[in-house]
């Protein structure tokens, strides 16, 4: 059986670098279309790229936060794991149950 501490690192791992890659195509994505823009001629509106700035400052924060977050779990669950354990647990000798 997996140990469910290393399930919930290895989801929380995934689910960041997949917000994390989602950001850096959306702004990859806005770079693009600015730069059509500007080579149309068009005007390219300063408030809406403040606003996107922003957003995307705010996005990296709340990814940092997050990665914190996991970083303190993980060494909670390691540090609650090896604090836990009886010494049966520990033992590499296979338990034996018998069925009643």
């Amino acid at each position: 059986m997996t140990d469910p501490g290393k399930v919930i690192v290895a989801l929380g791992f995934f689910a960041t670098l997949t917000y994390i890659v989602r950001v850096i195509t959306l702004g990859a994505v806005s770079y693009r279309r600015q730069n059509v823009a500007a080579s149309q001629g068009l005007v390219v509106d300063e408030d809406r790229m403040a606003r996107l700035e922003q957003a995307v400052e705010a996005i990296a924060l709340e990814v940092e936060r997050i990665s914190e977050g996991q970083r303190f779990t993980t060494k909670l669950l390691a540090e609650r794991g090896s604090d836990d354990r009886t010494p049966a647990a520990r033992s590499s000798e296979p338990r034996h149950v018998t069925p009643h």
